[in-house]
């Protein structure tokens, strides 16, 4: 059996409530090894990290969204950094700019970015970084800031990808490089050098063909990493191998 990292997952979701412990409980059989449970706000970075303290293939990352940026408070960040020293706890993330939605407006999305970006290079800690729509603005406090990292469920062009290499940033690729419509996705695993990958589901969002529409969990992993070998023209166990490794390098975490 392949041995699967999953690098992004928000496993305290509402959508999970009725049967986390089941599922959950299952994945280790089904060839996940380990897992990031990325937070969007306080409450649920203590959430992540309380799964984390029941699975040990469970990690935690500490953070605020840029959907609730507008939520955040000065304390707030006070709380994070008490987090970010529990000893399951890998990253800052899942934290960056939203400008399609702009559900917080983009001078308090900048500010708590940066406020995170800080704080993450304070902590020694990788973050994960959400963008969309976004691409210039995220770009410049990257490059501000250098921190390591993963640009999650990847977005932008080629162009911007390689820029993010440069830095010595992962990209992360999850379920939507299986659409029909993911001409952009595939151009970029195309020229993405493999160490520079990480995989993931985002789940319960972002499901992979066939069971597009469905809830995703990360035993769907098999059929993203099975497409990004195709694209690859690669053995799937060498794809699986080395984002495995590569989550071990940047998350600084044993697996299971």
């Amino acid at each position: 059996m392949e041995l699967y990292f999953d690098s992004h997952a928000h496993y305290d979701d509402k959508a999970f409530d009725a049967d986390r412990h089941e599922v959950l409980s299952t994945l280790p059989h089904k060839g996940i090894c380990g897992i990031v449970n990325c937070a969007s706000d306080v409450d649920s970075a203590r959430k992540s990290i309380e799964l984390s303290e029941k699975y040990g293939f469970v990690f935690a990352s500490v953070g605020i969204h840029p959907h609730e940026a507008g939520k955040a408070q000065e304390k707030n960040i006070d709380e994070l950094k008490k987090l970010c020293f529990h000893k399951k706890v890998v990253a800052v993330g899942e934290i960056g700019l939203d400008y399609h939605y702009d559900f917080s407006d983009r001078q308090t999305q900048n500010l708590w970015f940066e406020r995170q970006l800080a704080l993450a290079t304070e902590m020694n800690l990788p973050v994960i970084v959400h963008n969309r729509e976004a691409h210039a603005d995220t770009m410049e406090l990257l490059k501000k800031y250098r921190p390591k990292g993963v640009m999650h469920c990847y977005s932008g062009s080629a162009e911007m990808a390689k820029e993010l290499i440069k830095l010595g940033f992962f990209i992360g690729i999850g379920g939507a490089v299986t659409f029909k419509n993911a001409r952009k996705i595939v151009e970029v695993v195309e020229m993405l050098p493999l160490d520079f990958l990480l995989i993931e589901t985002d789940c319960p969002y972002m499901t992979p063909v066939p069971f597009r529409g469905q809830r995703c969990d990360s035993s769907h992993l098999p059929l993203t990493v099975s497409k990004i070998a195709e694209i690859k023209n690669v053995p799937v166990d060498l794809i699986a191998k080395t984002t495995r490794e590569n989550a071990q390098n940047l998350f600084r975490v044993q697996f299971i």
